[in-house]
C-alpha cells in the first residue's frame, strides 16, 4: 500500500541498487502517472493513471489486465492478504478489484456531491485520492469529503467528518487509531470506532499523510512548510520549518531519523529531536514521498525529472533522468528493481545492469 504498511514509515526491507541502474521497459499510459506502484505476491506491479485506468502489469512490463474508471486515479493500489485490491478515483468511489483479473467485485461511493467528476470545488470534495490504507483487520481507510472507514465487503463501518477535503491517506497506529490530515488545516486522531480522540491545527491545508513512529510520535507535514512532530496525545513536540509546502509524506528511518521533501526542492533529514541532520537539494519541488531501504538508503523523486538514491550521510549515490517530473513515490522491488511513474505519463522499471 501506500508507504508499504499502515504506520506509513516508508521501509522497505529489500536494497537499493549500488550501480547506477537502467530503464528497463516503460508502460506509456498516455496521461500522468502520480500513483505509487505497488507489487502483487504474485508479482504483478499496479498502479493508476491519470487516463482514468487502474492496470497490472508483469515484471517484463508486458499488460495483464486495466480496469477503467470515471476519472483520474492519483490513488495507489493497495493490496489485501488474499489479492484483493483497492483503489480510489477521483470519480468519488473506492474500489474492490480482482487482483489477477482486474474485474470489479464491488466499488462504494464516498459523500454525496452532485457534482462527481471534473475541478471546481463540488467536484473534488469526494474525490477518493487518498491510500488507501489497509488495516491490520482488513478495514480499508480512505479520504473524500471525510475520513472513512469501509469493511472488507464494501459496507460503511464509519464516516468521521472533517472541515474539508481529505487527500492525506489515513495511518493506523497499533490501538486502531487512525490519523490523517484535512484541508481545513487539521490532523485528526480517531478511535477505532470512528469516535474523535484529538485535532491538531495547522496553519495550512495537511496534504501530506502521517506517518507514527514505533514510541507513537505522529509525523506530518503541512502547506505552511512545516514537519510537526505530536505526542500520540496529539500535543505539539516541535516544528521544522521548510521553504515551501510541504505535501509529501514523511518517511522514518530504522535509527528514527525524518525524511521529508518540501517544494523548496530540499530532501531533509531530521534528528528525533527536531534538529536538521543533513538537507540535499534537487533541482525543483518535490511532491514525491521518499522511500528507505534495509540499509538507510532513501530514494525520491523530484520535479526536475530525476529519482534520487541518497546515502545516509546526505551524499549522492547516483541520480536517472526520466521523461518528466517524478511525483510518484518510488516502489522497490526484491531484486532490487525500482518501479516509478512520471508526468510523461509513463510508469518506469529500473534495474542495475
Amino acid at each position: 500500500m501506500f508507504r508499504v504498511e499502515p504506520h506509513h514509515r516508508g521501509r522497505s526491507p529489500y536494497l537499493v541498487p549500488k550501480q547506477k541502474p537502467e530503464i528497463r521497459w516503460t508502460m506509456e499510459t498516455s496521461s500522468p502517472v502520480t500513483a505509487s506502484p505497488t507489487i502483487s505476491n504474485d508479482g504483478l506491479i499496479l498502479g493508476g493513471s491519470h487516463a482514468n485506468k487502474v492496470f497490472a502489469l508483469d515484471r517484463d512490463g508486458k499488460l495483464a489486465w486495466t480496469f477503467a474508471t470515471g476519472d483520474l486515479v492519483w490513488s495507489t493500489p493497495a493490496i489485501a492478504a488474499l489479492g484483493t485490491v483497492y483503489v480510489g478515483s477521483d470519480d468519488d468511489n473506492l474500489y474492490a478489484l480482482d487482483g489477477k483479473t482486474g474485474k470489479l467485485i464491488w466499488k462504494y461511493r464516498v459523500g454525496n456531491c452532485s457534482q462527481t467528476v471534473g475541478i471546481g470545488p463540488e467536484a473534488t470534495r469526494c474525490d477518493v485520492d487518498a491510500g488507501p490504507t489497509i488495516g491490520p483487520d482488513g478495514t480499508i481507510y480512505t479520504g473524500g469529503d471525510a475520513i472513512y472507514a469501509i469493511q472488507p465487503n464494501g459496507t460503511l463501518r464509519w464516516r468521521f467528518t472533517t472541515g474539508g477535503h481529505v487527500a492525506s491517506a489515513p495511518a493506523v497506529g497499533d490501538d486502531g487509531t487512525v490519523y490523517a490530515g484535512s484541508q481545513d488545516n487539521s490532523v485528526y486522531a480517531v478511535a477505532p470506532d470512528g469516535r474523535r480522540q484529538w485535532e491538531f491545527r495547522a496553519r495550512d491545508d495537511v496534504e501530506s499523510s502521517p506517518a507514527i513512529e514505533e514510541d507513537g510520535t505522529v509525523y506530518v507535514g503541512s502547506d505552511d512548510n512545516r514537519l510537526y512532530a505530536l505526542n500520540p496525545q496529539g500535543q505539539l513536540l516541535w516544528a521544522f520549518t521548510t521553504g515551501d509546502d510541504v505535501r509529501s509524506s514523511p518517511a522514518i528511518g530504522r535509527d528514527g531519523t525524518v525524511y521529508i521533501g518540501s517544494f523548496d526542492g530540499l530532501l531533509y533529514a531530521i534528528r528525533r529531536d527536531g534538529t536538521l541532520l543533513w538537507a540535499f537539494r534537487t533541482g525543483d519541488r518535490i511532491f514525491s514521498s521518499a522511500l528507505v531501504d534495509a540499509a538507510g538508503t532513501i530514494l525520491v523523486g523530484s520535479q526536475d525529472d530525476r529519482l534520487y538514491a541518497i546515502e545516509p550521510d546526505g551524499k549522492l549515490r547516483w541520480s536517472v533522468e526520466l521523461g518528466g517530473d517524478v511525483d510518484s513515490s518510488p516502489t522497490l522491488g526484491p531484486d532490487g528493481s525500482i518501479y516509478v511513474g512520471t508526468d510523461d505519463g509513463k510508469l518506469y522499471a529500473l534495474r542495475a545492469p
